[in-house]
């Protein structure tokens, strides 16, 4: 879809800038996408010179939100899902896992990224069952009141949020347990939350690919395990835990460095 179909939208011209990286479009670039604009070519070329592993981040980030999908549907019976930073829509998104794992399941996602919006929007045109909303994960009081997430999403069941490869663009001074809290409040026990986020655990050397992001739309904040897994206190970690993404619950053989994917992994239930 050309972005400029939306060109009626003044508020989506005043925002959108492709001369500024936006890490949903280099994230696409990652994957090898084409929705992404010579801005977000070059900061993943140098995001690929301070990490060469960048593009393993991405690829095993998207398989574990596959299998994490999968699982909540499948063996949680979940029919709610509310994708956080849903991203430029690629092959096997969370609607078309969702909905594969179980038709009927309603998938609210939500993003704040004009390019991000207006595909989601020519994507989910005429879909039951599914919506896109425009939210910043930072305020989720404002998220939860969203009047098309709730006319579609029955807060007397469980939900499961998704927060794949987003909350590493959470500030420490914005509060991310705080926000994860405040996500899963309205929500009844039995819900749960995915998470997976950035990290230079195994590589301290590829710190230096965070200032790649100085100049993108939103910074990004690698962070270790310990300070990571403590934002899930008071839920019930699903095993195996928060752990590399590829040793979660793996449809294959993991590979022999899981390190390589410089991304943390896990699921964890309100109880």
């Amino acid at each position: 879809m050309n972005p400029g179909s939306q060109g009626d939208d003044p508020e989506w011209r005043k925002n959108f800038r492709p001369d500024i990286p936006s890490v949903a479009r280099i994230y696409d670039y990652l994957l090898g996408g084409k929705d992404n604009y010579p801005a977000d070519r070059r900061a993943a070329e140098r995001l690929l010179a301070a990490v060469p592993d960048a593009r393993e981040f991405a690829r095993e980030n998207r398989a574990f939100l596959k299998r994490a999908v999968r699982y909540l549907v499948r063996e949680c019976a979940v029919r709610q899902i509310v994708d956080i930073g849903t991203g430029i829509p690629a092959e096997g998104n969370v609607i078309d896992v969702a909905l594969d794992a179980a038709p009927g399941t309603r998938v609210v996602c939500v993003d704040f990224d004009p390019v991000v919006l207006a595909h989601g929007r020519d994507l989910l045109h005429g879909v039951e069952n599914a919506v896109i909303v425009d939210h910043d994960l930072r305020r989720p009081e404002e998220l939860v009141r969203d009047p098309e997430l709730r006319s579609l999403i029955d807060f007397r069941a469980p939900v499961a949020v998704l927060l794949a490869a987003v909350m590493h663009f959470v500030a420490d001074e914005d509060d991310p347990a705080g926000i994860i809290r405040r996500l899963l409040e309205p929500f009844p026990p039995g819900s749960y939350v995915a998470l997976s986020h950035a990290t230079t655990d195994s590589r301290p050397e590829s710190v230096k690919g965070e200032r790649v992001f100085d100049e993108a739309n939103v910074a990004i904040h690698a962070r270790g395990h310990g300070e990571i897994l403590a934002w899930l206190a008071g839920l019930d970690l699903v095993p195996p835990g928060m752990v590399w993404a590829p040793l979660w619950r793996p449809d294959a053989p993991p590979p022999a460095d899981p390190g390589r994917s410089h991304v943390y992994a896990g699921i964890a239930r309100k109880p």
